[in-house]
């Protein structure tokens, strides 16, 4: 019944992203939710703008990496990269998210170490990748407090998403799109608009921009994410280029916000996966896969946090690399050290 259910949920996530590309009798009916859903976001940005509501800083440079979209676009990636590029120009950043699932209100860290249900799958990804202080919280102000009492030393603060997150005062937003840019053009739920387009930010990444040519916003940059060599779950030192699952039968599955990109990539290596799309934040809390009659499993590194504990021999995982401009990284360490922290 569980996995009918995550089936069902899927192919309806599958259908609304589907529609929120396009202007069909889906969208138009919805419009009307849509200019209430705009009104009310709209008031809430007013009352920040003109003082009502005060904006906190943390005491050190803030940098949002978000989206005005719903769904995955690559967020989580380019904290990585950030953190790292951060790094090579001499800070010493640290990483807030909000923890999708995570189970106490109050901040707490995460490390390579911690539970998925309780931390959130992306905050344990990106602590297991950069080995960068992590905290996580629905209050972002009262995360990046915490996270600042406990490392003194660092002096920049990443924010996993939040560009909706107004009350922390914030030096430099970074919005991350994927091919499907801003779909059909609509604020929810009529379109994936979380925010109008035009909202303003400091530059703008397009992920797996090949696709189409770069839309002529202001401070747009290409994002590219690459697929590294495939590692295996039970033995992570055991490691397979992709091109070597070709001509086998591989079972792709994905729970993540656009699953169809992960699919991309492997058939972009010459792949021809049975493809399982899954609900995004998907909890696996049991095997899905026990009974395909395949020779491997790929899942992505998201996924893969949730799955430590299986003994599925199968399971293969294709970590993903993000690559950032060089001339976005200027931009944002231009921005950081021409600003006093707060």
């Amino acid at each position: 019944m569980n996995r009918l259910a995550d089936r069902l949920k899927a192919h309806a996530e599958a259908y609304v992203t589907r529609e929120w590309q396009r202007r069909g009798a889906f969208a138009w009916a919805l419009t009307p939710l849509a200019g209430l859903f705009g009104a009310i976001a709209a008031i809430r940005r007013a009352t920040f703008a003109l003082g009502w509501r005060k904006q906190v800083a943390v005491g050190v440079p803030v940098i949002v990496v978000g989206n005005v979209t719903v769904g995955g676009t690559g967020k989580t990636p380019t904290v990585i990269a950030l953190v790292e590029a951060l790094r090579a120009a001499g800070f010493t950043p640290g990483v807030v998210s909000r923890g999708y699932g995570s189970k106490d209100g109050e901040p707490r860290p995460v490390t390579s170490a911690s539970s998925a249900a309780q931390a959130g799958d992306e905050p344990v990804l990106i602590a297991r990748r950069t080995s960068a202080p992590v905290w996580v919280a629905r209050d972002r102000v009262a995360c990046a407090n915490a996270l600042r009492e406990a490392h003194v030393d660092v002096d920049v603060i990443v924010s996993d998403d939040g560009l909706q997150h107004y009350r922390l005062a914030r030096n430099v937003e970074l919005v991350v799109f994927d091919q499907r840019l801003a779909g059909n053009g609509f604020l929810l739920p009529a379109g994936p608009l979380r925010e109008p387009l035009s909202r303003r930010r400091d530059a703008t990444l397009v992920n797996n921009p090949f696709e189409r040519a770069l839309p002529a916003w202001p401070d747009t940059f290409a994002l590219t994410l690459m697929p590294g060599e495939a590692w295996h779950l039970g033995e992570p030192s055991l490691r397979r280029p992709l091109a070597q699952f070709a001509g086998t039968r591989v079972l792709a599955a994905a729970g993540i916000g656009a699953p169809e990109r992960f699919f991309a990539t492997l058939r972009a290596a010459g792949l021809a996966p049975i493809t399982r799309p899954l609900p995004d934040h998907y909890a696996f809390r049991d095997n899905p896969f026990i009974d395909e009659p395949v020779d491997a499993i790929l899942v992505t590194e998201k996924d893969a946090v949730k799955l430590s504990a299986w003994r599925d021999a199968r399971i293969w995982v294709v970590p993903v690399e993000a690559t950032l401009p060089a001339r976005l990284i200027a931009l944002v360490v231009e921005k950081l050290r021409g600003r006093s922290p707060a």
